[in-house]
């Protein structure tokens, strides 16, 4: 589903400030696999997760999604086959949009018409669609978006960029910025549409017992390359503390945001 074969990137190359970033990234993701990637600050997590989006050109190897070569191809064009959720609850929607209107815009793959009897369908889908969030958001369709809490409307973005069933759903610490219940509960979400939708899934935390918990699948960053990849049984065996001993080992430290708990 996804392939990412000897990806290189660097900032401002030649100058005092240049960063290797990405140092011959490769990794693969089979359809279903939904990837949690951890990592000190500086790792590349983030670099890698915006290359697959196409936010800047790679200086050297290839992305491919769903067997369509990607790394040439621009940021809106990449949209197509990417449903994306960002760290800052207020990147993903519309604040003087209503929720309903919110979601009429990513319901992308639906053809619009005037007719009553559709409208009135497409409303009730929605409003199906927001009670699985068990928010409350079903009886507030008509409300801005802007009058929302942060998790609600990450939330919100959740369901939007999974609405059209995306090839690949990229998470980039997207509960970061909230507090650890409204996390906690958009965890629970992100779980139940990944699983339901058998959603390609690559997520970054520095959440180590979420990356642990979470997926099926889980990577360690450093340095701008992978040091470790573990699934299955491997995966569901590794505590916390089995982290720290590979993040001491490859003398990459523990920031303060590699949270324990």
């Amino acid at each position: 589903m996804l392939r990412i074969e000897n990806v290189h990137k660097t900032f401002f190359p030649g100058t005092p400030n240049e960063k290797k970033a990405l140092r011959g990234v490769s990794l693969s993701l089979e359809p279903g696999d939904f990837c949690t990637v951890i990592g000190s600050n500086g790792a590349g997590k983030s670099t890698l997760l915006n290359a697959v989006a196409g936010v800047f050109p790679i200086d050297k190897g290839s992305i491919t999604i769903d067997g369509v070569d990607v790394s040439g191809m621009p940021e809106h064009k990449r949209a197509a086959f990417i449903g994306r959720v960002f760290q800052d609850p207020m990147r993903g929607t519309a604040a003087g949009m209503m929720i309903e209107e919110n979601l009429a815009v990513a319901d992308r793959g639906r053809r619009l018409t005037l007719r009553w009897s559709e409208q009135k369908a497409r409303s009730e889908h929605f409003r199906t669609l927001l009670r699985g969030l068990g928010l409350g958001l079903e009886d507030r369709m008509t409300a801005h978006v802007g009058l929302l809490s942060g998790g609600q409307r990450q939330a919100l973005t959740l369901l939007m960029a999974t609405l059209v069933r995306p090839k690949l759903l990229l998470l980039d610490e997207h509960t970061a910025a909230l507090d650890p219940k409204t996390a906690a509960k958009v965890l629970e979400i992100t779980e139940k549409i990944v699983r339901e939708q058998q959603l390609t899934t690559l997520m970054i935390t520095h959440n180590m017992r979420d990356a642990l918990r979470l997926g099926n699948r889980l990577v360690m960053m450093h340095d701008g390359r992978p040091i470790l990849d573990v699934r299955g049984e491997e995966k569901a065996k590794l505590t916390p503390v089995d982290l720290l001993e590979f993040f001491e080992k490859a003398g990459s430290g523990v920031s303060d945001k590699m949270l324990l708990s």
